[in-house]
């Protein structure tokens, strides 16, 4: 597989929206959390591999941001409404910061660290 090539913000999206199906259809949050970091971990590895550490780790921070979002924002618009939107949230900004120029290959992207 070619991590380089991989599209995150479809990991990271299935990632948040999945590790909460596991949590609620089996009542096993736990369960949900490893989903949840499974796909956080591939993501990561693509983003440390095509834009080095700094691209990684913002967007680590994004993706458990809006895992975190997602719990107070429940009560307020509902669990699934929620989920799908702050996965929607971080799914855009994986598309817009890492994505969008190293999936497509558009002239002139370079990755901002080769070596990670």
């Amino acid at each position: 597989m070619n991590i380089r090539a991989l599209w995150t913000s479809p990991i990271v999206a299935a990632g948040l929206v999945s590790g909460y199906a596991v949590a609620a259809a089996t009542g096993v949050r736990p369960l949900g959390g490893v989903v949840l970091l499974a796909a956080g971990g591939l993501a990561a590895m693509a983003w440390k591999t095509r834009d080095g550490w700094p691209t990684a780790i913002g967007l680590g921070v994004v993706y458990a941001a809006a895992f975190a979002a997602s719990h107070p924002l429940a009560p307020l618009i509902g669990t699934w409404p929620s989920v799908l939107g702050v996965s929607a949230i971080a799914a855009l900004a994986a598309y817009f910061v890492s994505d969008r120029d190293a999936v497509t290959q558009k002239p002139g992207y370079a990755p901002s660290s080769p070596t990670g």
